[in-house]
Protein backbone atom coordinates (compact mmCIF):
# COMPACT_ATOMS: atom_id res chain seq x y z
CA UNK A 1 0.00 0.00 0.00
CA UNK A 2 2.78 2.30 -1.25
CA UNK A 3 0.06 5.30 -1.60
CA UNK A 4 -2.40 4.29 1.65
CA UNK A 5 -4.01 7.85 1.85
CA UNK A 6 -2.34 9.54 -1.04
CA UNK A 7 -4.40 12.15 -3.35
CA UNK A 8 -4.06 11.59 -6.80
CA UNK A 9 -5.48 13.61 -9.37
CA UNK A 10 -5.51 11.83 -13.12
CA UNK A 11 -6.55 13.86 -16.45
CA UNK A 12 -7.75 11.47 -19.20
CA UNK A 13 -8.63 9.02 -16.46
CA UNK A 14 -11.59 7.48 -17.70
CA UNK A 15 -9.83 4.98 -20.60
CA UNK A 16 -6.50 3.77 -21.43
CA UNK A 17 -3.51 4.41 -19.83
CA UNK A 18 -5.14 7.43 -16.99
CA UNK A 19 -7.85 4.59 -16.82
CA UNK A 20 -5.05 1.51 -15.39
CA UNK A 21 -2.64 4.38 -13.93
CA UNK A 22 -6.26 5.64 -11.34
CA UNK A 23 -6.58 1.56 -10.51
CA UNK A 24 -2.65 1.09 -9.97
CA UNK A 25 -3.13 3.90 -7.62
CA UNK A 26 -6.54 2.71 -5.58
CA UNK A 27 -4.82 -0.72 -5.53
CA UNK A 28 -1.89 1.01 -3.86
CA UNK A 29 -4.46 2.14 -1.20
CA UNK A 30 -4.90 5.92 -2.68
CA UNK A 31 -7.60 8.25 -3.15
CA UNK A 32 -7.99 9.37 -6.79
CA UNK A 33 -10.24 11.72 -8.79
CA UNK A 34 -10.17 11.34 -12.21
CA UNK A 35 -10.42 13.55 -15.48
CA UNK A 36 -11.93 13.19 -18.76
CA UNK A 37 -14.59 14.97 -21.38
CA UNK A 38 -17.11 12.39 -21.39
CA UNK A 39 -19.42 11.85 -18.05
CA UNK A 40 -20.44 8.66 -19.22
CA UNK A 41 -17.03 7.09 -19.31
CA UNK A 42 -15.89 8.93 -16.47
CA UNK A 43 -18.95 7.20 -14.45
CA UNK A 44 -18.59 3.60 -15.79
CA UNK A 45 -14.46 3.87 -15.28
CA UNK A 46 -15.30 5.22 -11.44
CA UNK A 47 -17.85 2.30 -10.98
CA UNK A 48 -15.48 -0.41 -12.25
CA UNK A 49 -12.15 0.32 -10.60
CA UNK A 50 -13.70 1.48 -6.98
CA UNK A 51 -16.92 0.00 -6.70
CA UNK A 52 -18.54 1.36 -3.55
CA UNK A 53 -17.35 4.76 -4.81
CA UNK A 54 -15.53 5.84 -1.31
CA UNK A 55 -11.94 6.43 -2.87
CA UNK A 56 -13.08 7.88 -6.25
CA UNK A 57 -14.19 10.81 -7.49
CA UNK A 58 -15.06 12.39 -10.94
CA UNK A 59 -14.69 15.44 -12.94
CA UNK A 60 -16.02 15.65 -16.57
CA UNK A 61 -14.95 18.73 -18.16
CA UNK A 62 -12.45 19.76 -21.13
CA UNK A 63 -9.06 19.89 -19.41
CA UNK A 64 -7.52 22.37 -21.70
CA UNK A 65 -9.71 25.09 -19.82
CA UNK A 66 -8.67 26.64 -16.90
CA UNK A 67 -11.87 26.33 -15.06
CA UNK A 68 -11.66 22.28 -15.52
CA UNK A 69 -8.14 22.13 -13.83
CA UNK A 70 -9.26 24.68 -10.82
CA UNK A 71 -12.67 22.01 -10.85
CA UNK A 72 -10.28 18.73 -10.41
CA UNK A 73 -8.39 20.36 -7.51
CA UNK A 74 -10.89 21.76 -6.04
CA UNK A 75 -12.63 18.34 -6.13
CA UNK A 76 -9.66 16.81 -4.46
CA UNK A 77 -9.75 19.02 -1.69
CA UNK A 78 -13.45 19.08 -0.61
CA UNK A 79 -13.35 15.18 -1.17
CA UNK A 80 -10.01 14.25 0.19
CA UNK A 81 -8.33 17.27 1.52
CA UNK A 82 -5.83 17.97 -0.37
CA UNK A 83 -3.33 17.20 -3.49
CA UNK A 84 -0.30 14.79 -3.69
CA UNK A 85 0.50 13.64 -7.33
CA UNK A 86 -0.75 14.84 -10.28
CA UNK A 87 -0.70 12.37 -13.30
CA UNK A 88 -0.97 14.66 -16.92
CA UNK A 89 -2.35 12.35 -18.75
CA UNK A 90 -4.97 14.04 -21.25
CA UNK A 91 -3.95 13.96 -24.70
CA UNK A 92 -5.51 13.57 -28.24
CA UNK A 93 -3.33 12.16 -31.38
CA UNK A 94 -4.08 11.32 -34.95
CA UNK A 95 -1.08 10.88 -37.11
CA UNK A 96 -1.88 14.31 -39.99
CA UNK A 97 0.26 15.55 -42.44
CA UNK A 98 1.70 18.67 -41.65
CA UNK A 99 0.49 21.03 -44.90
CA UNK A 100 -3.04 19.33 -43.89
CA UNK A 101 -2.97 20.47 -40.41
CA UNK A 102 -5.72 23.60 -39.53
CA UNK A 103 -5.59 26.11 -36.88
CA UNK A 104 -8.89 24.67 -35.15
CA UNK A 105 -6.85 21.56 -34.91
CA UNK A 106 -3.20 22.79 -33.89
CA UNK A 107 -4.79 24.93 -31.38
CA UNK A 108 -6.65 21.34 -30.12
CA UNK A 109 -3.50 19.31 -29.87
CA UNK A 110 -2.16 22.93 -27.98
CA UNK A 111 -5.05 23.24 -25.42
CA UNK A 112 -5.38 19.89 -24.57
CA UNK A 113 -1.67 18.45 -24.18
CA UNK A 114 0.30 21.86 -23.17
CA UNK A 115 -2.15 24.21 -21.76
CA UNK A 116 -4.05 20.87 -20.38
CA UNK A 117 -0.74 20.09 -18.67
CA UNK A 118 0.42 23.55 -17.37
CA UNK A 119 -3.12 24.88 -15.69
CA UNK A 120 -3.52 21.88 -13.58
CA UNK A 121 -0.03 22.10 -12.43
CA UNK A 122 -0.10 25.49 -11.84
CA UNK A 123 -3.27 24.76 -9.81
CA UNK A 124 -1.99 22.04 -7.70
CA UNK A 125 1.28 22.77 -6.72
CA UNK A 126 0.43 25.08 -4.21
CA UNK A 127 -2.03 22.64 -2.57
CA UNK A 128 1.14 20.48 -2.70
CA UNK A 129 3.61 23.30 -0.71
CA UNK A 130 1.42 23.14 2.06
CA UNK A 131 1.91 19.62 2.12
CA UNK A 132 5.59 19.86 2.29
CA UNK A 133 6.27 17.61 -0.80
CA UNK A 134 4.46 16.65 -4.10
CA UNK A 135 4.98 14.77 -7.52
CA UNK A 136 3.59 15.39 -10.74
CA UNK A 137 4.23 12.78 -13.58
CA UNK A 138 3.32 14.45 -17.18
CA UNK A 139 2.53 11.82 -20.35
CA UNK A 140 5.05 13.18 -22.60
CA UNK A 141 6.07 11.30 -26.04
CA UNK A 142 8.70 9.22 -28.32
CA UNK A 143 7.13 11.39 -31.20
CA UNK A 144 8.59 14.68 -29.28
CA UNK A 145 11.87 13.18 -29.00
CA UNK A 146 12.01 11.41 -32.81
CA UNK A 147 10.06 11.62 -35.27
CA UNK A 148 8.75 9.03 -37.66
CA UNK A 149 7.96 9.08 -41.03
CA UNK A 150 4.84 6.48 -41.22
CA UNK A 151 3.15 8.98 -38.91
CA UNK A 152 4.00 12.62 -39.39
CA UNK A 153 2.70 14.36 -36.41
CA UNK A 154 3.92 17.71 -36.20
CA UNK A 155 1.14 19.67 -33.95
CA UNK A 156 0.69 16.68 -31.78
CA UNK A 157 5.20 16.45 -31.35
CA UNK A 158 5.15 20.36 -30.98
CA UNK A 159 2.77 20.27 -28.01
CA UNK A 160 4.19 17.01 -26.36
CA UNK A 161 7.99 18.82 -26.68
CA UNK A 162 6.46 21.96 -24.77
CA UNK A 163 5.45 19.02 -22.25
CA UNK A 164 8.87 17.57 -22.19
CA UNK A 165 10.23 21.52 -21.52
CA UNK A 166 7.91 21.71 -19.15
CA UNK A 167 8.63 19.39 -16.77
CA UNK A 168 12.71 20.63 -16.88
CA UNK A 169 11.94 24.03 -15.77
CA UNK A 170 9.18 23.03 -13.37
CA UNK A 171 11.47 20.41 -12.14
CA UNK A 172 14.20 23.10 -11.32
CA UNK A 173 11.78 25.87 -10.04
CA UNK A 174 9.90 23.89 -7.21
CA UNK A 175 13.12 21.29 -6.41
CA UNK A 176 13.27 23.53 -3.34
CA UNK A 177 9.85 23.25 -2.48
CA UNK A 178 10.29 19.34 -2.90
CA UNK A 179 8.13 18.83 -5.65
CA UNK A 180 9.25 16.57 -8.31
CA UNK A 181 8.12 16.86 -11.58
CA UNK A 182 8.94 13.90 -14.51
CA UNK A 183 7.98 12.88 -17.69
CA UNK A 184 7.64 9.68 -19.16
CA UNK A 185 7.77 9.20 -22.90
CA UNK A 186 5.84 6.20 -24.42
CA UNK A 187 6.33 5.00 -27.93
CA UNK A 188 3.32 2.98 -29.70
CA UNK A 189 0.90 2.07 -26.82
CA UNK A 190 -2.36 -0.02 -27.49
CA UNK A 191 -4.58 1.89 -25.98
CA UNK A 192 -8.25 2.49 -27.18
CA UNK A 193 -6.90 6.25 -29.00
CA UNK A 194 -6.12 4.58 -31.99
CA UNK A 195 -10.13 3.62 -32.47
CA UNK A 196 -10.55 7.42 -32.50
CA UNK A 197 -9.26 7.44 -36.22
CA UNK A 198 -9.20 4.20 -37.50
CA UNK A 199 -12.11 1.54 -37.56
CA UNK A 200 -12.03 -1.49 -35.00
CA UNK A 201 -10.32 -3.42 -38.43
CA UNK A 202 -8.15 -1.32 -39.17
CA UNK A 203 -6.46 -0.97 -35.42
CA UNK A 204 -6.24 -4.95 -35.57
CA UNK A 205 -4.81 -4.60 -39.29
CA UNK A 206 -2.69 -1.79 -38.48
CA UNK A 207 -1.77 -2.37 -34.74
CA UNK A 208 0.88 -5.55 -34.75
CA UNK A 209 2.88 -3.93 -37.75
CA UNK A 210 4.22 -1.67 -35.67
CA UNK A 211 5.46 -4.53 -33.15
CA UNK A 212 8.74 -4.81 -35.07
CA UNK A 213 9.24 -1.15 -34.97
CA UNK A 214 10.23 -1.61 -31.34
CA UNK A 215 13.72 -3.05 -30.78
CA UNK A 216 12.14 -5.31 -27.85
CA UNK A 217 9.84 -6.78 -30.66
CA UNK A 218 6.21 -5.30 -29.51
CA UNK A 219 3.93 -2.88 -29.06
CA UNK A 220 3.71 -1.40 -25.72
CA UNK A 221 0.87 -1.74 -23.16
CA UNK A 222 -0.91 0.81 -21.00
CA UNK A 223 0.14 -1.32 -17.57
CA UNK A 224 3.88 -0.81 -19.11
CA UNK A 225 3.35 3.15 -18.92
CA UNK A 226 1.64 2.98 -15.62
CA UNK A 227 4.18 0.77 -13.67
CA UNK A 228 6.60 3.88 -14.96
CA UNK A 229 4.34 6.50 -13.76
CA UNK A 230 3.88 4.78 -10.32
CA UNK A 231 7.63 4.41 -9.78
CA UNK A 232 8.08 8.16 -10.66
CA UNK A 233 5.09 9.14 -8.57
CA UNK A 234 6.39 7.12 -5.39
CA UNK A 235 9.15 7.50 -2.92
CA UNK A 236 11.44 4.97 -4.51
CA UNK A 237 12.13 7.88 -6.66
CA UNK A 238 13.11 10.88 -4.24
CA UNK A 239 16.13 11.41 -5.77
CA UNK A 240 14.63 11.99 -9.38
CA UNK A 241 13.44 15.04 -10.72
CA UNK A 242 13.50 17.01 -14.91
CA UNK A 243 13.92 13.43 -16.54
CA UNK A 244 11.97 12.32 -19.62
CA UNK A 245 12.20 8.49 -19.08
CA UNK A 246 11.61 7.37 -22.57
CA UNK A 247 9.00 3.91 -21.96
CA UNK A 248 9.16 3.19 -25.71
CA UNK A 249 10.74 -0.36 -26.46
CA UNK A 250 14.23 0.36 -27.23
CA UNK A 251 12.88 2.91 -29.97
CA UNK A 252 14.86 6.24 -29.15
CA UNK A 253 17.77 3.78 -27.68
CA UNK A 254 18.23 1.94 -31.20
CA UNK A 255 17.73 5.48 -33.31
CA UNK A 256 20.76 6.81 -31.22
CA UNK A 257 22.96 4.20 -31.71
CA UNK A 258 22.40 4.28 -35.56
Amino acid sequence: MEFQNRVVLVTGGGTGIGKEVARRFLAEGAKVVINGRRQEVLSATATEIDPDGSRVAIVAGDIGEVETAQRLVNTAIEKFGGVDILINNAGIFKPTPFLEHTESDFDRYINIILKGTFFPAQIAIPEMIKRGKGAIVNVGSMWANQAIGATPSSAYSAAKAGVHALTRNLAIEFATKNIRINTVAPAVVETPVYGTFMSPEQVQEVLPTFNSFHPLGRNGKATDVVEAIVYLASERASWITGAILPVDGGVTAGRQAA
